[in-house]
């Protein structure tokens, strides 16, 4: 019983280390959610890109807040514009590229 516990334990601590050492690719996810939900940004924080993230958001609400004057239209289009051509090249570069240039290098845009 003690064996089959310990074989146990050190199969669920070699997964462990197997997921954390394996390289996580989010390229489905971010792409997806660029294409839907791009101007909100989300898929900028599932990469970690907070800043570009926010920027995103508050372009976003900034063009709702504003829209009432007819300036903010540009606003409201202009990033869900940039979520959906991000989420299209997400999804169009192979899943070793995508890791390489936006989770390892980190080009925060395009």
């Amino acid at each position: 019983m003690e064996n089959e516990i310990r074989d146990t334990f050190q199969e669920m601590k070699a997964g462990a280390q197997n997921f954390v050492q394996s390289k996580e690719n989010k390229k489905v996810l971010a792409g997806i959610l660029g294409i839907l939900f791009g101007s909100l940004g989300i898929h900028k924080f599932v990469l970690g890109y907070t800043k570009e993230g926010l920027i995103l958001l508050g372009v976003t609400v900034l063009g709702w807040a504003t829209s009432i004057l007819l300036i903010g239209l540009a606003f409201v289009w202009i990033p869900g514009l940039i979520g959906l051509i991000e989420g299209i090249i997400y999804l169009t570069k192979s899943d070793e590229e995508f890791y390489n240039t936006y989770q390892v290098g980190r080009k925060p845009w395009f």
